[in-house]
């Protein structure tokens, strides 16, 4: 047994060498994983590039104000709009009351009807 290893017992040096080992595993992924976030970032740069240029002032407002409350409708609504936008269907920027529209129509799509039904006993 070497001098490092003595004042360890067999327990604490697995628990050292599988801290090493976890940590050198996390260095290796790390290029990956900065390799991928970069790419979403870039995405989500270019997304922003063209609503800039597709929308108004006033309705990038509302648009980060439905962000706020309702993310996956911001999203749903962001989706459309660069659809259009690369499209080329979209000849002057989408002001606030175009997006209003936009987002009522998003909203009545998604709305679900509910029902609830009551059973008593003994009724089949």
């Amino acid at each position: 047994m070497s001098e490092y290893e003595a004042g360890y017992d067999d327990q604490e040096l697995e628990e050292l060498k599988r801290r090493q080992l976890s940590r050198l595993q996390q260095q290796r992924q790390s290029p990956q994983e900065a390799a991928q976030r970069a790419e979403l970032e870039a995405e989500e740069a270019r997304r922003q590039m063209v609503l800039r240029q597709a929308l108004t002032t006033e309705a990038r407002q509302r648009l980060q104000n439905v962000r706020m409350v309702k993310p996956s409708v911001a999203r749903l609504l962001e989706d459309q709009i660069i659809g259009l936008y690369q499209a080329g269907r979209l000849d002057r920027p989408i002001n606030d009351a175009t997006l209003k529209q936009l987002l009522y129509r998003i909203a009545s799509s998604n709305s679900r009807e509910t029902s609830i039904t009551f059973r008593r006993k003994g009724e089949v």
